[in-house]
């Protein structure tokens, strides 16, 4: 119950749910318990009056007498079926309380562990896959609404019945009340040792559900790749092996709960069986009537299904423990960039100043930037060049505090990066990435995420702008058509070129291009490259490439290699020096000529 301790908000928050749900339960329970009452008092009723019945044999008194004992037993059949109906009533009430609060817990604690995900730097999304994620938010919480639920709602009603029953028991004969009971020492051991077990394999069947969710969601992700490699068989032995093992992890667990009902039957009828031989000896010495052996008899079976239910319970209570663990061990991670928002937005130049920048992925350890220092002055065009894993990208992250810097300061308008508002940095520095994402969302839907107000007539200058219109318009259902999940219907260079629309939509004040133009021709990308050079020649522009775009005219080129600045200046300059620049520069032109 530690782990479900911090629930306990959720509580107070609906507390006067709760607590009309716990006086609906009593309220039940009370008319439920005096239902056994009115039977024995009607049983009580026919047994007296059987002997006096036969003593009237042959005289008129006999029939008054039968219709008076069969109007009374009429009446307290009538008085059970009205308190059962009671019954029924606050019943009713009782679910619409307890159950409809377990379902608006369920949707307050997925929304937080959702908006915590939000929260998360870059680093933990690389720790942890998204089968893991989504099991936790989707599964998890299930389990947990399971627990708020009907866990919480038999558990109240298994106190309060079984103090009513007992009280009732008690004020009859204390004697057959306590042989009654006598089973209940072994039911709590038991329930004790199996909850134990059942604790143990519903986190490790959580565990491999996880594993399952990261399988598939890996699996239809890359289906592409593995239907090219025709991997389709491997893949699907691979995940049978995975269920398999899932299998016998939840066969085993549904063996303990096979196991625990029968018990629960078995012991329940002891007790019927130890409540009629004692009653049966009361009886006889004159200390209790065959009506409260009646009456005990529907009380030990009228804790049948609540006492039957703590096993089931306590399987619930126990997997939405290990299950709120998993959410815990999350909603507990704090995120590694703490971005303070309530520092107050400012306007946004454009210089920018990396000093002596140095950073180490913390998860591998990689050094990916040594020293890194630059200027960029407000409107200039910068180009950053260099090999593979030469810590290109990582600049971008950097600039987009996805992290922060392991030594040295990055400032933005002469001010640390640390101490801007960082929701406000993010929202005025358009960001196309090397890897485009879309959603599986329309066209028009998919450019408007940069701006949300903005116009249909400004969603198509800006695809105009990113030489995208042509294709949207060649689309059956042009931007309204929905593109699939990540995009997968278009071609690499609609994708990139939709994507280049959605970032320049904000209208930034910085511009971050990271090799996002790979995937279009030579003449769209040299009528995209001069919008930015014309259009928005005042707003600072990073572009990281592998190739060089002729159309842009740079103001200053970083060759970077090995996370080091080995080459920096202007065109002209880097031709001259015969480095690196030189080179792809010298193959870029062959490649052109060529064509």
């Amino acid at each position: 119950m530690k782990e479900l301790a911090y629930l306990n908000k959720y509580f107070i928050k609906y507390k006067w749910r709760f607590l009309l749900g716990i006086l609906f339960v009593a309220t039940s329970n009370y008319f439920r318990v005096l239902q056994p009452q009115i039977i024995r008092y009607s049983l009580d009723l026919v047994v007296d009056n059987v002997t006096l019945y036969g003593l009237f044999d042959g005289f008129e008194l006999q029939k008054l007498l039968f219709n008076k004992i069969g109007k009374t037993l009429l009446f307290f059949m009538g008085l059970v079926i009205s308190l059962a109906l009671l019954m029924g009533f606050f019943m009713y009430f009782m679910r619409q309380t307890l159950i409809v609060m377990s379902r608006l817990i369920e949707y307050d604690l997925r929304n937080e562990v959702y908006g915590h995900y939000e929260k998360l730097s870059l680093a933990f999304y690389k720790r942890n896959n998204t089968g893991d994620l989504m099991a936790r938010i989707t599964e998890d919480v299930n389990h947990v609404r399971m627990y708020l639920g009907p866990a919480v709602m038999y558990s109240i009603n298994l106190t309060v019945l079984c103090s009513l029953v007992i009280y009732s028991m008690i004020q009859v004969s204390p004697t057959l009340t306590l042989y009654s009971l006598i089973p209940l020492p072994i039911l709590s051991f038991s329930i004790y040792y199996v909850t134990n077990i059942i604790n143990k394999k519903s986190a490790k069947i959580q565990a491999q559900l996880s594993t399952l969710n990261s399988i598939s969601q890996e699996v239809y992700s890359g289906i592409r790749i593995v239907k090219s490699y025709g991997q389709e068989k491997a893949m699907g032995n691979y995940f049978k092996n995975e269920t398999e093992d899932f299998k016998s992890k939840s066969m085993e667990l549904a063996k303990v709960n096979a196991f625990f009902h029968p018990l629960m039957l078995l012991l329940i009828g002891v007790s019927t069986i130890i409540t009629i031989y004692v009653g049966g000896i009361l009886v006889v010495n004159g200390n209790i009537s065959a009506g409260n052996i009646a009456e005990f008899v529907i009380y030990i079976n009228m804790l049948t299904w609540p006492v039957t239910s703590i096993g089931w319970v306590a399987s619930i209570i126990q997997r939405a423990a290990a299950s709120q663990k998993r959410i815990n061990e999350f909603l507990k991670t704090q995120p590694d960039i703490k971005g303070d928002n309530s520092i107050t937005p400012c306007i946004i130049k454009g210089e920018i100043e990396f000093s002596d920048v140095s950073f180490t992925y913390p998860d591998t350890g990689i050094k990916a930037l040594k020293n890194i220092s630059f200027k960029i002055k407000k409107g200039e065009k910068l180009a950053i060049i260099g090999r593979t894993g030469s810590g290109k990208t990582t600049i971008a992250d950097l600039l987009l505090r996805m992290y922060d810097v392991t030594s040295g300061n990055i400032y933005i308008d002469g001010k640390s990066i640390v101490k801007h508002n960082l929701a406000h940095l993010r929202k005025q520095i358009a960001y196309v990435p090397q890897d485009v994402f879309l959603f599986s969302d329309s066209i028009y839907n998919n450019i408007s995420f940069g701006n949300s107000d903005a116009s249909k007539e400004k969603i198509i200058e800006y695809a105009k702008h990113a030489a995208v219109y042509k294709d949207i318009m060649g689309f059956p259902e042009q931007f309204e058509s929905i593109i699939g999940e990540r995009g997968v219907t278009l071609s690499g260079g609609q994708k990139q070129r939709i994507s280049i629309a959605r970032a320049l939509i904000k209208e930034p004040d910085i511009i971050l291009l990271d090799d996002c133009l790979s995937a279009v021709d030579t003449k769209t990308e040299a009528q995209i490259t001069s919008f930015f050079s014309n259009t928005y020649s005042d707003i600072t522009t990073i572009v990281i490439t592998h190739r060089l775009y002729a159309s842009i005219e740079f103001d200053k080129i970083i060759v970077l290699d090995d996370g080091k600045i080995v080459e920096t200046g202007n065109h002209e300059t880097l031709v001259k020096a015969g480095g690196y620049y030189a080179h792809i520069y010298e193959k870029q032109r062959l490649e052109e000529v060529e064509k």
